[in-house]
């Protein structure tokens, strides 16, 4: 006699009338004396089981089961329209694969009961995610990354991968890790800018990364992480910083695009949001006029060179109510708040030709046109008041003919965040680093 085939949850209509096996956490169990009731849970879906007693080793195994306990269940599946899914399987077998603990330390499919508060959900993180909103995210983001390497590929970039380690805060701030290297010290990257642009000094054209930044912030908001992914890009032979605010705006249609297609409708249901797909062009505003809207408006603005939330919140408000838009970038920044390594406006050399992009109020982005020209880079980098000699690796870059270039950092967790109109970064996040959080 064959073996069952072992199926996902969600595929069982395709089998009435066969044997089969599935496997997932027991997410109810019900003793009735005569019979039992088994919700089976995988990532595709939860199932019911039926199992008699004249199955006695089945029902047998019903004794002391636990919910989240780890099960393969084998049976017949039948139609059943008192079942969910009008679906069950009648269990032949139950074999118990893990047994939980019968006190769960925090709830996970319980009906009636109340989330448990974050920070006990981030210390069970691993219970948290067996949810199948939680799962969703994961779901989500998997499809984001598809798109977004997919697209990009599609449009000639290659994708590197930078070092996390380097002799030299690569933003030139204090807001990095310091790490023992040997017998010197040595950083965590903030990004992988300089290595970006040292691609592109080695004629690679376009190019993109796909990993973990850290940022030494002591920060507690609901935005921020010490560790996080980061979507970079960098590409050759821009104009102005323009040219990467079209990029990225085709990029971010596609990388939508694919995730409405496949998520939409469980993402509707699941957190009462739309997967809306932009259209192009984009609104965009420099900083001076962001701030002029946010005074007509009677917005209290908090100095005149960058957006705080607040601001954020009220310019996105402004520009969706007008332009029926969820997104916005917000160009030209003052020298005073971007990097040495931004290029300036050769009309008006206090702005840099730079961007952030707001996303349903939050800054998902960052991007500029870079300055190329090693003399122009070594004299920003001394107003800045920054170490030339430390920072002699990255200009060397640049002695040997770069073209001109731009490129962005975008991310993920803050993209999914607004996407799903999640509370905070952290429920977007696999496992949150903070200041105050190492574990698990």
């Amino acid at each position: 006699m064959s073996k069952p085939t072992i199926v996902a949850v969600a595929d069982l209509g395709n089998h009435v009338g066969e044997a089969v096996t599935i496997r997932g956490w027991v997410q109810t169990v019900r003793n009735q004396g005569k019979i039992g009731f088994i919700i089976l849970r995988d990532l595709s879906g939860s199932a019911q089981a039926v199992v008699l007693k004249a199955e006695e080793t089945a029902f047998a195994a019903l004794e002391g089961l636990t919910h989240e306990s780890a099960v393969a269940l084998t049976g017949e599946v039948v139609k059943a329209e008192q079942a969910p899914g009008g679906i069950e399987v009648k269990a032949k077998e139950i074999e118990v694969l893990s047994l939980a603990e019968p006190e769960l330390p925090i709830q996970v499919y319980e009906k009636g009961e109340t989330e448990a508060e974050l920070n006990k959900r981030l210390d069970w993180r691993w219970l948290d995610l067996r949810k199948p909103e939680k799962q969703l995210i994961f779901k989500v983001w998997t499809v984001m990354d598809r798109a977004f390497h997919a697209h990009l590929t599609d449009e000639g970039f290659m994708q590197v991968y930078s070092p996390k380690l380097t002799s030299t805060p690569s933003e030139g701030g204090a807001e990095v890790f310091e790490v023992a290297y040997f017998d010197r010290k040595a950083y965590l990257t903030q990004s992988p800018q300089f290595y970006k642009q040292m691609a592109i000094a080695s004629g690679f054209e376009k190019v993109f990364e796909v990993g973990p930044v850290f940022r030494a912030e002591p920060s507690f908001t609901t935005r921020h992480a010490t560790e996080f992914t980061g979507y970079d890009l960098e590409m050759a032979y821009v104009t102005s910083h323009h040219d990467v605010m079209d990029t990225q705006e085709k990029l971010l249609v596609a990388m939508l695009a694919a995730v409405e297609k496949e998520h939409g409708d469980e993402i509707e249901k699941t957190y009462g949001q739309k997967a809306i797909v932009p259209k192009t062009p984009f609104p965009r505003v420099s900083m001076a006029e962001a701030k002029k809207l946010l005074a007509k408006a009677k917005i209290p603005i908090h100095g005149e060179g960058d957006l705080n939330p607040e601001e954020e919140r009220a310019l996105s408000a402004m520009i969706e109510k007008e332009h029926g838009h969820q997104w916005v970038f917000v160009t030209d920044y003052p020298v005073a708040v971007r990097p040495f390594y931004h290029m300036r406006h050769a009309d008006n050399p206090k702005l840099t030709k730079s961007y952030d992009l707001l996303y349903k109020g939050l800054e998902v982005t960052t991007g500029a046109q870079r300055e190329h020209r090693h003399d122009v880079l070594v004299e920003q980098a001394k107003e800045k008041g920054m170490d030339v000699e430390q920072l002699q690796f990255y200009l060397n870059f640049f002695r040997y003919g770069c073209p001109p270039h731009g490129g962005l950092g975008m991310g993920p967790n803050r993209l999914l965040m607004r996407l799903l109109d999640l509370p905070s970064l952290r429920e977007a996040m696999f496992i949150y680093r903070g200041p105050h959080r190492l574990t698990p």
